[in-house]
């Protein structure tokens, strides 16, 4: 196996099934991101059909929440005993026929039955791909895979919008992303061999030889009880930020809705600008750094949201300059993994990281919207701030701890 790491060319033959094998990684993590944004954009219709109230959505999210948690802190045995190739092919597959499932259901508890394959699907494909791609990619693809994500969760509310202004309704939608998954399913069928040769001779292949390790082992692991708080804060800033962005901006600011909508959304097209112009610079910086950069840059939007007094296109911009300081973040964490606790290693640990973040996007936001309800919404970047904190803080214990290795 050659890896992108080196700076030896590639025989012609290798850099051949090397680029194709990368290319369906993009084109996976584009799937990763198309159907994320479906159940928000459809619910106001779904729900009057179901006659489900409005707040029910909140339960399909926490059950696809579970599923990704659960399939995430499994992805160490599942995919040293299937592989990386198989693990992704399968997890596409069972998100396709959980939203070919949705675009038929007929009431409101199918949809909480279906929600369990969809998120046992989206958490092991996430996890296998982000350390396979850890493994054996240089930074800046890391970065540029996870900005594919984002055009993957901005094409997903597209598809939705135009079924639903056509007339074709929130089940076409669905279908239709659907059929792109099935597709997309065959495609990694087809290329399982593909995979295999790409893996082939290697030790830190899909198919691990070192057994896999469970939850109490991998938390003694140096370092480890650090990074899961960082990665649990990161993911709690993002959906929190961009949830309660609006609301902040129109209840304590008085900006018009309108106004504050768009940049709710500037908050996320800055993660994904940001990650597109991380690339560039990620693997001269190093992945340390970049995490360092992000978190100051991200404190910095903060305080620019926070500033009292402050006129509002200040406060408004302070929201894109949190995005940009999101992008790098993500990324680089998942791709020091194997150089932090090293490659024999990090298959089991980038699981716990994505169970550990997937926990922080989906108990945070609930936990400051109680905050905002019941004494102000004004501490909106307080509590930003916090998690800025902490994610600060244990990073640079991280790295501390793993002191003894070589920079990043």
């Amino acid at each position: 196996m050659y890896f992108i790491h080196d700076d030896n060319p590639l025989p012609s033959k290798a850099q051949t099934m090397y680029s194709i094998l990368l290319a369906l990684i993009y084109l996976s993590f584009i799937s990763l991101g198309l159907p994320d944004a479906l159940l928000g954009s459809a619910w106001p219709v779904m729900r009057a059909g179901m006659g489900a109230p409005v707040s029910f959505a909140g339960i399909v999210y926490m059950i696809i929440a579970g599923g990704t948690i659960l399939s995430s802190l499994l992805s160490d045995r599942v995919t040293k005993r299937f592989g990386a190739g198989m693990v992704t092919a399968v997890s596409v597959l069972a998100t396709a026929a959980a939203l070919f499932g949705f675009s038929a259901a007929a009431s409101f508890w199918m949809l909480c039955v279906l929600a369990v394959p969809y998120g046992l699907g989206a958490g092991a494909v996430d996890a296998a791909l982000n350390n396979y791609v850890a493994l054996r990619c240089a930074s800046r693809h890391m970065n540029w895979l996870h900005c594919f994500w984002g055009v993957g969760a901005s094409i997903g509310p597209y598809i939705m919008g135009y079924c639903l202004t056509g007339g074709s309704g929130w089940n076409e939608g669905y279908r239709i992303v659907g059929i792109v998954q099935i597709i997309l399913a065959l495609v990694l069928f087809f290329s399982l061999p593909l995979w295999k040769k790409q893996n082939a001779g290697t030790a830190d292949d899909g198919r691990g030889r070192s057994p896999a390790l469970k939850l109490p082992q991998i938390i003694k692991i140096r370092g480890v009880k650090f990074i899961l708080p960082a990665f649990f804060g990161y993911c709690a800033l993002e959906s929190t930020a961009g949830l309660w962005a609006s609301s902040f901006l129109v209840l304590q600011r008085g900006i018009n809705p309108e106004t504050a909508a768009a940049y709710a959304a500037f908050f996320y097209m800055g993660i994904t600008g940001g990650r597109f112009l991380s690339g560039f610079i990620s693997d001269r910086i190093g992945d340390r750094n970049m995490i360092r950069a992000g978190i100051c840059v991200m404190i910095l939007g903060v305080f620019a949201v926070w500033l009292p007094g402050a006129p509002d296109w200040l406060c408004l911009n302070g929201l894109i300059i949190i995005g940009l300081g999101c992008a790098p973040v993500y990324p680089a964490i998942i791709h020091a993994t194997p150089a932090n606790f090293g490659k024999e290693n990090s298959q089991a640990i980038v699981g716990v990281q994505m169970a550990s973040a997937y926990t922080g996007s989906a108990l945070m936001p609930p936990l400051f919207g109680l905050i905002a309800g019941n004494i102000s919404i004004a501490l909106y970047p307080a509590f930003l701030l916090g998690l800025a904190g902490l994610m600060l803080f244990m990073t640079e214990r991280l790295n501390r701890a793993v002191s003894l290795k070589p920079e990043l």
